[in-house]
């Protein structure tokens, strides 16, 4: 009888002892949460607008590229953002209108005045100033107007021997900086140019400069565009260094809200570039080994 209790006690506590494994072993297991991958994080904290679209439209002016600032400093600009630029070159008049009508993402011109016009009725976001150089006064090397003898540094009077003398002036004519510029300069004297002497082109800075040649008569030019073709003229500058002759260019982006195909973040992370110590260092450096001296003088503000 003793023997049938201890066996019967003995089989209760294997029993026992087999449903506290068993329990044991059926336990839930805690979840394990994975840490967030790194580049999670990263993403997280990069609050920078991507640029999907990586086409910059420019309209400028036929100075900026026919002087070859713009094939020595958006190759580098490409390289460094991958931002490709087209360029279109035409009169600052016309650029403007291209960012009026929503056809271009920044705008690199040089007519102070008419920038900040375009920019007070709402069609650009800020101007900044990026750099000048100067306009200078061609003439023919036997100078028939005696312009390099009498005013070496007078516009108004080199203008008014012209006029006087008839002598073949080539004008712009494409309400481009320059020909705004020479605008002003027979307006303060006056005087309204007319006449077979008077030749307006409708043209950029380079060919104008090539009619002048051809003509042997005078024209206004910025000093970059001479200096990248003086090898190939017979002109000469016959005035230079009055201070109205001082030619500022300015940098804008398009207002965005023109159209949904307005660049913005591409405008503006090409006119950061412009902007900062690296882009003006290069506008400094150009032309100084071929020419001797910067095509044009960078002053961002």
């Amino acid at each position: 009888m003793i023997f049938k209790k201890s066996k019967t006690l003995s089989i209760m506590i294997f029993m026992l002892v087999l449903m506290i494994i068993f329990v044991g072993c059926t336990k839930p297991q805690e979840t394990v949460t994975p840490e967030t991958p790194a580049e999670d994080i990263s993403i997280e904290e990069n609050t920078a607008p991507e640029i999907t679209n990586k086409t910059l439209l420019l309209s400028t002016t036929t100075s900026t590229e026919n002087s070859g600032l713009l094939d020595y400093i958006l190759p580098i600009f490409t390289r460094e953002t991958g931002i490709k630029v087209k360029v279109v070159a035409v009169g600052t008049g016309q650029a403007l209108q291209m960012g009026k009508d929503g056809d271009a993402d920044a705008l690199l011109v040089h007519a102070k005045a008419s920038e900040e016009e375009f920019v007070a009725e709402g069609h650009g976001l800020e101007r900044f100033e990026v750099m000048y150089n100067d306009f200078v006064l061609l003439g023919p090397d036997e100078d028939p107007a005696d312009v390099l003898a009498n005013a070496p540094k007078d516009i108004l009077a080199a203008f008014k021997l012209i006029h006087d003398k008839k002598l073949t002036f080539v004008s712009r004519g494409d309400d481009s900086g320059t020909h705004k510029m020479e605008l002003t300069l027979w307006k303060e004297l006056g005087l309204e140019p007319s006449g077979d002497w008077y030749v307006e082109a409708g043209q950029g800075m380079g060919a104008v400069i090539q009619m002048t040649d051809e003509m042997q008569g005078y024209t206004l030019t910025d000093r970059a565009t001479y200096l990248s073709m003086q090898s190939d003229l017979d002109l000469t500058v016959v005035t230079e260094g009055d201070t109205q002759l001082f030619n500022q260019y300015g940098i804008i982006a398009v207002n965005p809200d023109k159209n949904d195909k307005i660049n913005a973040p591409a405008a503006e992370v090409f006119i950061q570039w412009m902007l900062s110590d690296q882009g003006q260092q290069l506008i400094g450096e150009f032309g100084k080994a071929e020419f001797g001296q910067s095509l044009f003088i960078p002053n961002a503000k």
